[in-house]
């Protein structure tokens, strides 16, 4: 998982309340057997009107999405941030998100950044005119070249894992030394375990 610390960019300023999975991400697309390409798929209704907000050239690349309220409800598909990801979204901000919707985005390294509904008004007026975005997690502040700035709450061990890029893999790795120190006792203590998983 790619490590997050501070990224500054354009926001979409998408803004929609009770966005479900199958906004994100219809059903329809999750015939594949990779990440990759699941953002082909991504807002698929929405982008099927021509000039939407998301194929705007201008929007082209835009690292952050600002969501509505109670954003990622709906069925509890990991595709959602994966397909997010995939158009090129490193960070959600809104006033709310789905509690299965926050777990899996965690899980992926995809920060979500809950902020009160006036702050992601205001933000929504700056992407609108285009300018930048800046989302700190070390600090764990927002701001804007108009000099605003929220802070925001994040889970302490999501912090460390996303400032660290460890996903769950990762987070085992890193325990490795603790890992052969207890086979490596238990094998000597338990000779008869060992033996038998060795057969």
């Amino acid at each position: 998982m790619q490590p997050f610390t501070t990224l500054s960019g354009r926001a979409v300023p998408f803004g929609a309340a009770n966005v479900d999975t199958d906004v994100i991400i219809p059903a329809r697309f999750l015939k594949l057997v990779t990440r990759e390409g699941l953002g082909k798929g991504a807002f698929a209704a929405i982008r099927e009107t021509p000039g939407n907000l998301f194929d705007r050239p201008e929007n082209a690349g835009a690292p952050i999405l600002i969501a509505g309220d109670n954003f990622g409800c709906g069925s509890s598909r990991e595709h959602a941030p994966w397909a997010l990801m995939d158009l090129g979204f490193r960070v959600v901000i809104g006033p709310s998100f789905a509690d299965i919707f926050s777990g899996n985005s965690f899980k992926n390294g995809l920060l979500l950044v809950a902020l009160p509904q006036a702050a992601v008004d205001r933000l929504m007026e700056v992407a609108a005119e285009g300018q930048p975005i800046t989302v700190d997690l070390e600090n764990q502040v927002v701001t804007t070249p108009y000099q605003d700035r929220w802070e925001f709450p994040i889970d302490p061990f999501r912090k460390h894992c996303l400032l660290n890029g460890l996903d769950e893999i990762g987070l085992t790795e890193a325990a490795a030394p603790e890992i052969d120190a207890y086979e490596a006792r238990l094998s000597a203590e338990r000779p008869w375990i060992a033996g038998a998983a060795q057969r």
